[in-house]
Order: structure tokens, then C-alpha cells, then sequence
């Protein structure tokens, strides 16, 4: 067996890192996950994640995790209500979205962010994670590597996978392909104890997704666990609009005053998001990789999910990819099928890359659509089944 024996090393405790550790401590081979943040309380969730049948709820399965998750999950979280700017209702499928449920190939369960980190770090022994671990570099030792971090210590593994998201300082080792921007910043924003501070805006919501289009700006946001909501002013700047911009993303008034000039058209029901958000707000410029990126395999490194193959949000499809990554590699590894680890992971890498670049060339496209002068109608049609293309 090519793992027997050997010392494996995850670097990220993002959810394709954890549930990467817990198929293969399923396995029982020896791995660890080092994650920098201090312990699993420390990182502020993002929005919540929608899992698909043929991806995400797949791997879910293989890691004996699915009853977990359907304890957790968000009913009705997948319902969709898009607006236009003045907030006015131009399509909603809370009444109409037919019944779905775990097995259907169309049926995508929202998720709390942190509910499923919770789920998959109380899957995994305690001593496979190794909290406080910021990765800093590694050196190559042997067959293998030895990683250095910032807390001082030093660890040997035989095996690193990089999971560390869209910044992965582990892909360097690998490939010296980067990132490209996609044109597009989104600003996050959170509001906790929404129905009580974003009346209007819950009334719309409804415990579910909104999508507002209008003058080639969005509004995306979506339930969150704990009555909390998360939010993204979504629109096109210049590479570097965040440091250039002179805004401060902690002043609240500045805020609210960049929205009504930048968003002049849109109604004051969306004032209520930039009043109440939690600070600072977290500018998120969108990259993607290169479309036909390559490179060696190594037989003692390889990559998963944002630090392999980022893309922009706009297929939903980024965690998806990521836990699909884990399970196909978790797979390789062990398989009888391969002689050794580098063709192994060779055959993994050849696969991912190839099924990333279709996934992302439609995000991509999916986000030109959104940000364009006919989104509104374009994603309307899209959403009530009236696409033409």
C-alpha cells in the first residue's frame, strides 16, 4: 500500500482539508492536519455553503458524515428570491420550488460554515489536528519535507497537501502559476440578530438567498445559522480597489456613504445592511487560475480545492470542488491501482485540473452575467426556467 507507514501532513483546516483527514484516517493511515488559527473557535465563518449531490454530499457519504450534516443543515436556507434595485420582487421560488430532498440530483442543502467545520473537526481523533500551527516554509528532508512554523516548531511528513486556501503558501513548492483577477471585488459584510435590525430586508429574505441586480451591481447574501445574515456588495474595480479606494472598512458612516454614492440608484431598504454590519468589512477581490494551468507531479506534494484550481463564487462551486478533490484523492492514495505515490497523485492532478477548468470557465462567465447591463433578466430567466441559452 503506497501510504503504509507513511507521515501525511494537511496544511489547512478548511472543510476540504478536514474531510480529507477524515477519509483517510478512515483509512487508518497516519495523518495531520496543521491549521493556523488557534483553536476551532477563532475564525469568523463566511456565508453559508450549499452542497451538491455529485460532489460535496458525495464525499459527505464516504466520511459516514451525511446523518451529521442533516442534523445541521438549513431548511428552506436554498430558496431564492431575486430583486431588483429599488428591492421590488422580480422572481421568488419559496412558494413554487418543488420538494427535494438528500438523493436528488438538483437538490442543494445549505449549510452554516461553521456547523460543517464543527461536524468534520469532531469527525476527526484530537491529535490529528494540530491547532496554532501557522505554516511559514519546508525544506525538503529525506523522500519527504520538513515543515517549519511559526510557533517555532518543525514537523517531518512524507506526504504534504497543500489545503490552504486561495493564498496557499504551499502551492509555490508545486507550481509557479498564479492567480488571475477576475475584474470583479466583493465586499462581505455580517449582521447579527437580523430580523430585529434588518426588518425590511428579513421580510424579503425569508430565511433563504437574496440576488439583487440593477446598474451592474449586486447584492448577494444569504441565512446564516444563530438569525445571523451574511451579505456581498458584489461589483466590477480595478485590481487594486481596496488599498486605492482610501476607504477605512472599519468606519461604519464612511461605509454607509461609499454605498449611497457607489449604489446612487438603489433604494434606502439597502441602507439597513451598511447601518448594522458587524466591522471591519472585508473587501474580497476575486481571482481565478489559468484555465489550461499544468505542472510536474511531485510523489511527495500535491494540492486540493482554492489552492489548486481558485475560482470566483459565481457557480457555487468553490467548497464542492474542494471536498470532491479530497474524496478523489483520499481514493488514489489508496488504490491498488497505482504503483507508485507520484503516479498516483499524476493521475489525481491530471483529473482535477481538467474537471476545475470546466468548472471554472463557467463561473467566470456566470459572474460576466451578473455584472452585466441585462443581469436582472438574464439571471431572472435563468432561475424560472426560462433560459434561452
Amino acid at each position: 500500500m503506497l501510504l503504509q507507514n507513511k507521515e501525511i501532513a494537511i496544511v489547512g483546516g478548511g472543510p476540504g482539508g478536514l474531510i480529507l483527514a477524515r477519509l483517510l484516517q478512515l483509512k487508518n493511515f497516519k495523518v495531520k492536519v496543521y491549521e493556523r488559527d488557534i483553536d476551532k473557535n477563532a475564525r469568523v465563518q463566511g456565508s453559508p455553503l450549499d452542497l451538491h449531490e455529485n460532489s460535496g454530499l458525495v464525499a459527505l457519504r464516504k466520511a459516514d458524515l451525511l446523518n451529521e450534516f442533516k442534523k445541521n443543515y438549513l431548511p428552506g436556507a436554498d430558496k431564492t428570491t431575486i430583486t431588483n434595485e429599488k428591492a421590488e420582487i422580480v422572481f421568488s421560488d419559496h412558494e413554487t420550488k418543488q420538494k427535494e430532498d438528500f438523493g436528488h440530483e438538483h437538490f442543494r442543502p445549505e449549510i452554516d460554515r461553521g456547523a460543517l467545520r464543527t461536524i468534520l473537526i469532531e469527525s476527526l481523533q484530537a491529535e490529528n489536528i494540530v491547532w496554532n500551527s501557522h505554516f511559514l516554509a519546508m525544506e525538503k528532508k529525506g523522500n519527504g519535507w520538513l515543515l517549519h512554523f511559526k510557533n517555532g516548531k518543525s514537523f517531518y511528513a512524507d506526504l504534504v497537501i497543500g489545503a490552504d486556501g486561495a493564498n496557499s503558501k504551499i502551492r509555490p513548492y508545486l507550481t509557479d502559476i498564479k492567480s488571475i483577477y477576475s475584474g470583479i471585488t466583493m465586499l462581505e459584510g455580517n449582521v447579527y440578530e437580523a430580523q430585529k435590525y434588518l426588518p425590511n430586508i428579513s421580510a424579503i429574505l425569508r430565511g433563504g438567498k437574496i440576488m439583487a441586480f440593477g446598474n451592474k451591481r449586486n447584492i448577494l447574501m444569504g441565512q446564516k445559522a444563530n438569525k445571523e445574515i451574511g451579505f456581498y456588495a458584489s461589483f466590477k474595480a480595478e485590481e487594486n480597489w481596496a488599498s486605492k479606494s482610501g476607504l477605512n472598512f472599519s468606519d461604519k458612516t464612511q461605509m454607509l456613504e461609499w454605498f449611497k454614492k457607489e449604489y446612487a440608484e438603489w433604494s434606502n431598504v439597502w441602507h439597513e445592511l451598511f447601518e448594522n454590519s458587524i466591522l471591519p468589512f472585508i473587501p474580497r477581490p476575486i481571482n481565478f487560475m489559468p484555465l489550461n494551468q499544468t505542472w510536474e507531479a511531485l510523489p511527495n506534494l500535491t494540492i486540493i480545492g482554492d489552492a489548486a484550481h481558485v475560482m470566483p463564487p459565481f457557480a457555487g462551486e468553490g467548497v464542492n470542488m474542494a471536498m470532491l478533490d479530497a474524496l478523489e484523492l483520499s481514493e488514489c492514495l489508496s488504490s491498488n491501482e497505482h504503483k507508485t505515490l507520484k503516479e498516483a497523485i499524476s493521475f489525481f492532478e491530471i483529473n482535477m485540473l481538467k474537471r476545475a477548468s470546466v468548472i471554472t470557465k463557467e463561473s467566470i462567465e456566470n459572474g460576466e452575467k451578473m455584472h452585466s447591463e441585462n443581469a436582472l433578466t438574464t439571471m431572472t430567466n435563468f432561475f424560472s426556467g426560462h433560459d434561452d441559452e
